[in-house]
């Protein structure tokens, strides 16, 4: 099982399948919004958790694990950019070009969504080191998928290597 943690024990629990379909519904909407260098590291993030690369079952990562930024400002904007992820992701953004119907995303996303809601940034753990620093962020697109990519950790998409889309 991959778990996705918040704050305070809650936890997301999927199994390989739903997990997948989570990262591609989530790289979708982090790619059409990233702007800043912050957006670009939990882009990379996101890579990390391609188990066609890292092994079924062996993703996930907690909300307490990322750097969110050293000011309060930093940290609110950060939590609203993830929030605002998964909002478009809710939106469905992009679902009509996957491959598959994702009959159980949205429950997931709405989760999760309620979880990052409710979670304090200033509880997180400095220096966890989950979040990829600034020299490893997602900054390269895959052409043919118009999402960001793996590198620097390897050349290829979430989709490429599902070969999906």
């Amino acid at each position: 099982m991959n778990v996705f943690e918040g704050g305070e024990g809650r936890h997301l629990e999927m199994s390989n399948g739903g997990t997948a379909v989570f990262v591609d519904v989530l790289t979708l909407a982090v790619s059409a919004l990233a702007q800043e260098p912050w957006h670009f590291r939990f882009a990379a993030l996101l890579t990390l958790q391609d188990q066609n690369v890292m092994g079924r079952g062996m993703v996930g990562f907690g909300l307490a694990e990322l750097d969110w930024g050293d000011t309060p400002q930093e940290q609110a904007a950060s939590k609203g950019f993830l929030l605002r992820v998964l909002d478009l992701a809710l939106s469905r953004h992009r679902w009509e070009e996957l491959t598959y119907e994702p009959p159980r995303v949205e429950g997931y996303l709405r989760t999760y969504r309620a979880m990052v809601e409710e979670f304090d940034p200033t509880t997180a753990r400095a220096g966890a080191g989950v979040l990829p620093g600034p020299d490893e962020a997602a900054l390269a697109s895959c052409v043919r998928h118009r999402v960001l990519d793996a590198l620097p950790f390897w050349e290829a998409c979430v989709f490429c290597t599902a070969g999906l889309i």
